[in-house]
């Protein structure tokens, strides 16, 4: 008895085995063979099921073959931007903004372009959230500033070709947040070196964000840091032109009594 039951659970793993082997010939398919059939409607409705399951990495292979299958057409311009975005969504930022770069460059009149420009205007600008992050941070070191810079290019771009887009709106929003927050940031990093002693930096800094941000919120900040650095650095002259400055364009302001103490709201409540 013993023996028989020992051989039914050994045909059961064989069974079993048969079975899973079975289902990895199916799926060690290319999507290509495994499409060869269908039609470029039916690629392409596959891979919007897949998407919408966020299943981007089965969703991203079936965007590719309908690319080349559906060459020339609408359908194949729509598969390479929502394969950006599905890539956008698989985490792949790099790799989508590529495809969407040889979008541009393949199709420059497609009435598809200002979506483009805005999807890469909005996946640069949520890579750079981390950047953006140093207002609840004591950490206070050099970030790079190149994606944010880059989804303002993007966002300007946009709005300039496309004024009456439909995004144009929420990429104007988000042109005005990055421009406070790389004002935001650059003033952060000028009170770091001020706080510190370095008082040239501090100001190399802050007449920095004076030139680049004009109107932002953070530039009150900005022209304080001049005035107290050159008034560190017994530069009478520079300060008083830094104060004056500051009074004119502010005349209600508190630095100069309560000095770095943070106002009521934040800087995006205030533009």
């Amino acid at each position: 008895m013993r023996s028989a039951r020992l051989s039914a659970a050994g045909l059961s793993a064989a069974w079993i085995a048969a079975v899973l082997a079975a289902g990895c010939a199916d799926t060690s398919k290319s999507v290509d063979e495994r499409t060869a059939s269908w039609s470029p409607n039916r690629i392409y409705a596959e891979a919007q099921d897949q998407f919408k399951s966020s299943n981007y990495e089965k969703a991203i292979p079936l965007y590719e073959t309908l690319e080349g299958r559906a060459a020339g057409t609408v359908l194949a311009q729509q598969a390479q931007l929502d394969k950006a975005y599905a890539q956008y969504r698989n985490e792949d930022k790099a790799g989508a903004i590529a495809t969407l770069d040889r979008f541009m460059r393949q199709h420059p009149a497609s009435p598809a372009i200002d979506y483009a420009l805005y999807l890469k205007g909005v996946i640069n600008f949520n890579d750079d959230l981390g950047f953006f992050s140093f207002l609840s941070r004591q950490d206070l070191s050099e970030r790079d500033q190149r994606a944010a810079r880059e989804a303002f290019e993007s966002f300007k771009e946009l709005v300039t070709r496309f004024p009456d887009s439909r995004y144009a709106p929420d990429a104007s929003a988000r042109m005005r947040y990055t421009v406070n927050a790389l004002a935001a940031y650059d003033i952060h990093v000028a009170r770091y070196y001020y706080q510190r002693g370095a008082y040239v930096a501090a100001i190399n800094r802050a007449q920095l964000a004076v030139t680049d941000y004009r109107d932002a919120p953070a530039l009150e900040e900005a022209l304080y840091i001049l005035f107290m650095s050159y008034d560190k650095l017994g530069m009478t002259g520079p300060r008083d032109d830094a104060k004056r400055v500051l009074l004119q364009n502010y005349p209600n302001t508190q630095y100069l009594t309560r000095g770095f103490k943070a106002p009521s709201k934040p800087w995006w409540q205030l533009w």
